[in-house]
């Protein structure tokens, strides 16, 4: 509860503008939020919540060390995507990924979340505010296949209702399917 208080608070922290960075020419935005890594229970929770197999391909945005995708990969035999805007984070999840030994299953990318190619995902987690959860909601909505598991660390998506949550390390854990098209 204090980390989602404390993450909550630097709300009004987390906007920030241009880094300078330039990425396949596009200058690239600050992290919207800190980093905060994700207890190592409430990501067994996460993927266990969202069934993922080794035909799943896990994309975590907003990846921080990679621990997610790292361990859908050892764990399950998924294949992972992570993508961050910090150039700190991709290069100490990258390091992690090889450390694991999951390189061929794991490739992490130095990104915008909000304006990357999601598309391939089967199941997506996040760890962001639930303002940003809001922002990024139509993207998943448009962006990914019926049937897509959106799973959140902490913060909701306003009133889409969830499919299902939980509560561990007293944090609640939500899960979402993205619904058939009409």
């Amino acid at each position: 509860m204090q980390r989602r208080k404390f993450l909550a608070g630097l709300g009004a922290l987390s906007l920030s503008g241009l880094v300078g960075a330039q990425e396949r020419g596009a200058a690239l935005r600050g992290p919207d939020v800190i980093f905060v890594p994700t207890p190592n229970e409430v990501v067994a929770t996460m993927l266990r919540m969202a069934a993922v197999t080794n035909k799943d391909t896990v994309y975590d945005l907003g990846c921080g060390d990679g621990r997610i995708v790292i361990t859908a990969a050892q764990k399950y035999g998924a294949r992972g995507v992570g993508i961050d805007i910090d150039p700190e984070r991709v290069a100490e999840a990258t390091e992690n990924v090889a450390k694991a030994g999951v390189a061929d299953r794991v490739k992490i990318i130095r990104g915008d979340l909000f304006e990357a190619d999601i598309s391939a995902a089967t199941v997506v987690t996040l760890y962001l505010l639930t303002d940003l959860n809001l922002k990024l909601r139509p993207k998943l909505l448009r962006d990914l296949k019926p049937g897509t598991r959106v799973v959140s660390h902490a913060f909701s998506m306003g009133d889409w209702a969830p499919e299902r949550t939980a509560e561990v390390s007293g944090t609640t854990v939500y899960l979402w399917r993205i619904p058939p098209r009409k």
